[in-house]
Formats: C-alpha cells, structure tokens, sequence
C-alpha cells in the first residue's frame, strides 16, 4: 500500500479549516488516495497568512528535521472581493522554489461561507434553511449572516454560525451543481484533483 500523502493546510481562519479538512478528505477518497492532513493554521485574515505563510516556508527550510516538507500544501485565503485570481497571486508571489509545485491555493470569492452556501440542495437538506447565492455580493458579512440565516430557518442551534455544519454539507455537497454556481470553488476542485492525482 502506498503511504499516504503528506498535505499541510494553511488558512487563514477557522471557517477555512471547517470547510477545507472536509473537502480535502472527499475529494482524496474519490481519488482513492490516503491523504495525512496536518494542520497549520494561521488566525487573522489576508494579511496574517501572507507574513505566516513565509515564516512557515523559512522554519521548514531551517530545520527541515522537526518540521518536514508537505507533499502538498494547500493555502486557503478569501479574495476579499478581489478576483480570485489577483487574490492567489498574492499567495503565488511568497511561495519559494520548495513549494511553488506543490502549493493548491484555495481562494473563495468573495469569502469561504460563499462555498457552504454553493449547492442550495445540499444546505436545504443539512441545515433546513433557504441559501440562494447566484449573485456575487461584495459586502463584508454578507454570506456569513445569508450561512446564520439558513440556520435560524432551518430551526437548528448554531455555536459557530454556521460553520459547524461544514462536514455535512460537503459531505451532501453536488461539486458540479456547486462549481456552476461558484466558479473559485470549481477552480479550486479542479485544481486539488490533478494536483492529488500526480501521486
């Protein structure tokens, strides 16, 4: 059997490490790969995972024996109402020779409760409550009050607002219905798919 792959995830908050762990683990088991999943967080927002991102890449270059170097590394960041594109090249940029092709960068546009709210079905069978995402808002809280919204419709009791739904929903979650309506989330699956399937 092969060893599974070694994939660290980076993010920049705690809903990007509900949704992402999930995700990841689906999307390695409709590979048929094992995937070690490590987390390395960093708290803060856009900014914080930029400087954490290079602090990370320099101490696995110094002490490569107590922290060693991921198969994969996947960087998760919102656009913050950006293109996700001009978003990713901002984490691009930091990578150094090491992780440049190993790095998938998830880049929800405009932010990561866009993707728990992306398959409509999937939030109305896992929490209850309405989700209708076709169009693109740019206001800053806009999709987490839309995830707390569903919630309260659903009836269901809420710690995290929402984000604690996210294994179900990715779990129920239809990536080609979900991909049609978000396109930095098919961006990203197809991304993580051929970078899992280089293993």
């Amino acid at each position: 059997m092969d060893r599974p792959i070694v994939a660290d995830l980076f993010v920049e908050d705690r809903a990007h490490e509900a949704f992402l762990r999930p995700l990841l683990q689906r999307v390695a088991g409709e590979r048929k790969k094992a995937v070690d999943l490590r987390i390395r967080s960093a708290r803060g927002g856009h900014g914080r995972v930029l400087s954490e991102l290079d602090l990370y890449q320099r101490a696995i270059s110094k002490h490569p024996g107590s922290l060693a170097l991921p198969d994969l590394l996947v960087v998760g960041t919102d656009a913050n109402c950006r293109s996700h594109q001009v978003a990713r090249k901002d984490v691009e940029t930091r990578l150094g020779d090491a992780f440049r092709l190993r790095t998938v960068v998830a880049c929800p546009d405009p932010h990561i409760e866009r993707w728990f709210l992306a398959d409509a079905e999937a939030v109305r069978r896992v929490i209850g409550g309405r989700a209708s995402v076709q169009k693109s808002k740019c206001e800053r809280n806009y999709y987490k009050a839309m995830l707390r919204q569903a919630v309260v419709e659903g009836g269901q009791v809420s710690t995290l607002g929402g984000i604690e739904f996210a294994p179900e929903l990715v779990a129920a979650m239809d990536f080609y219905r979900a991909g049609k309506v978000d396109h930095s989330l098919k961006f990203f699956l197809d991304e993580i798919r051929t970078a899992l399937d280089r293993f």
